[in-house]
């Protein structure tokens, strides 16, 4: 409910005054600080000459009231890209321990004519069935896409140990041992 300020008495007034300061919005078709000096002299002449306090876009209003909720959002961002990263490291680092200690299996398959595609999709999809395997999804909207992000997060983390794979000399694997 708007009561004009006119219309109320003194004591209302000072007594409202006594929570807050009144507040007043002014819509302008031009940038709010180009007219700042000249709204805070119209609100100062129709008050009787009392001071016009601080002078805020609306932009401004409302950022500052959501700055918090942005904060916490920027924050939540960075620990769940931190998590994906350390996500992707792990895998990564499970899946190429996982081909060093296959390394021979690996030079055998090679030296009895698979090929660098056949054995980058072998180790693909046993690394990708694991990932599968880890993500569940129960709410079809909000964990469609979470476990689409983890399993593309999953997909980079195989690729490079199943590309490094590709690359062993079956003759070295097979002396090595």
């Amino acid at each position: 409910m708007i009561i004009p300020q006119a219309q109320e008495s003194n004591e209302m007034t000072a007594f409202w005054n006594q929570f807050g300061p009144a507040y007043w919005l002014v819509r302008t078709r031009v940038p709010p600080h180009q007219m700042a000096s000249l709204i805070a002299k119209q609100l100062s002449d129709a008050s009787g000459g009392l001071a016009v306090g601080h002078i805020r876009s609306m932009d401004e209003v409302v950022g500052s009231s959501i700055s918090r909720q942005n904060f916490d959002m920027l924050l939540l961002t960075i620990f769940a890209a931190s998590a994906l990263v350390l996500a992707i490291i792990g895998i990564y680092g499970v899946l190429s321990y996982t081909i060093a200690q296959r390394s021979r299996e690996i030079g055998v398959r090679m030296a009895l004519g698979a090929g660098r595609a056949d054995l980058r999709n072998l180790v693909l999809r046993q690394g990708m069935r694991l990932a599968i395997a880890g993500v569940t999804t129960w709410d079809p909207i909000v964990f469609l896409s979470v476990p689409l992000l983890l399993l593309s997060a999953a997909l980079v983390a195989v690729w490079l140990p199943a590309r490094r794979a590709t690359r062993i000399d079956p003759m070295q694997a097979l002396r090595s041992e």
